[in-house]
């Protein structure tokens, strides 16, 4: 007998991971891989965390997140979505992808079913697998005007054993944004059919229209069955700091108390300190985030909008493009072609779920110069194997 579950078993590394192991320290390589930037932390924040370290922050805190920063975390939900938050219903757990896992142990076993919105970012198909439920996705259209889902297509989806909806908007890959009447269309279901939705918000910040994408916190009660999980890597620029959070119904607030403690019984302190920084002195900096990635959008845009070897669609949120190929049927042979000839990372398509394999994901938060250096290279792999 083997030790081990078979849902352990059978996980395999993600397709983003076996493209850059291989070169990720190598400076000769233009990193589209990873979804982040080349904008270090600010300043501001890492000298909150250092003051924390000066000051001999370095014990145990709250489990669910030190109480200035859960304060923190309200007033920056309510100011920015115009609500009342319960403050009772905010935890930092650890990572948002923490947050994610949690969520998927709290509502799927062996016998439920897991719906994942896709194309999808790898790793939540892995967290949803090792809970031993039975897991499907319901995959985004690419189209003339962008990636379109609607609630619809995805309540058509639930099975009668379906526990747990996961929905990323802004999308990792695709930028696909679910607007605010298809977020209501779906919670109706899920409350009434009492099935969990995880909606993954963490790209809130990175939408071309507005300051925000539209979020379940506007429509969601107190008891509503919604997990909305956040972070500060992407608007802060805090990849590196793992840290994030999560708001979840009311009722659950010792439940999330004690799955904290299992799972990493106390957020890194001192980045705790940093993260107050960040919420109460960042605006400016998320704004010039913000305009970095419009222009790298610009640039993708004149890249590959009407390139004839590749179909392309503009995002509307996050900092991704997801273009396909004509004529690729294998995104990993591809992306491994477009780092040995052209040193320049980018993502294969594959690993984002069914149906992507002439797809591949390049990250457009890199600064300009570099970012249209990578597109050049892989528009000049591109016409030399496809053209």
């Amino acid at each position: 007998m083997r030790p081990y579950r078979d849902e352990i078993e059978a996980l395999e590394q993600n397709g983003i991971t076996r493209v850059a192991f291989k070169r990720m320290d190598d400076p000769t390589v233009i990193p589209l891989w990873f979804g982040e930037g080349d904008t270090v932390t600010p300043a501001f924040i890492r000298e909150a965390a250092k003051r924390a370290l000066d000051e001999g922050q370095t014990f145990y805190s709250h489990t669910r997140g030190r109480p200035e920063l859960r304060a923190a975390l309200k007033r920056y939900l309510d100011g920015l979505y115009g609500i009342d938050v319960d403050e009772r219903r905010i935890t930092v757990p650890g990572a948002a992808m923490l947050g994610v896992t949690i969520a998927a142990q709290m509502a799927l076993t062996t016998g439920a079913h897991g719906l994942i919105v896709g194309p999808v970012w790898p790793n939540i198909d892995s967290v949803f697998r090792v809970t031993g439920a039975d897991v499907s996705s319901v995959r985004q259209r690419l189209t003339g005007n962008g990636w379109q889902l609607t609630a619809d297509e995805i309540i058509d989806a639930v099975r009668p054993e379906t526990r747990a909806i996961f929905v990323n908007s802004p999308c990792n890959p695709t930028g696909w944004v679910m607007s605010a009447p298809e977020q209501a269309k779906l919670l109706a279901f899920a409350r009434s059919e009492r099935v969990l939705i995880i909606a993954d918000e963490v790209y809130h910040r990175t939408v071309f229209d507005g300051t925000h994408a539209p979020s379940f916190l506007t429509i969601a009660r107190d008891d509503d069955p919604v997990v909305v999980v956040n972070g500060f890597s992407k608007a802060w620029a805090m990849t590196g700091w793992r840290i994030g959070w999560v708001v979840t119904p009311v009722q659950h607030e010792i439940h999330w108390t004690a799955l904290s403690e299992c799972f990493n019984t106390t957020t890194n302190v001192f980045c705790q300190l940093g993260a107050v920084a960040a919420l109460e002195q960042g605006e400016e900096f998320v704004r010039a985030q913000q305009k970095q990635f419009a222009r790298g959008r610009e640039l993708v845009d004149a890249a590959f909008g009407a390139h004839p070897l590749i179909d392309y669609v503009s995002p509307a949120g996050a900092f991704y493009a997801f273009p396909k190929v004509r004529g690729c049927t294998d995104s990993m042979a591809f992306a491994e072609g477009v780092l040995a000839e052209e040193d320049v990372g980018i993502a294969p398509g594959y690993t984002f779920g069914p149906g992507n394999d002439a797809h591949f994901r390049v990250c457009f938060a890199q600064s300009p110069e570099r970012l249209e250096e990578g597109l050049s290279r892989i528009v000049r792999y591109t016409e030399r194997h496809f053209g």
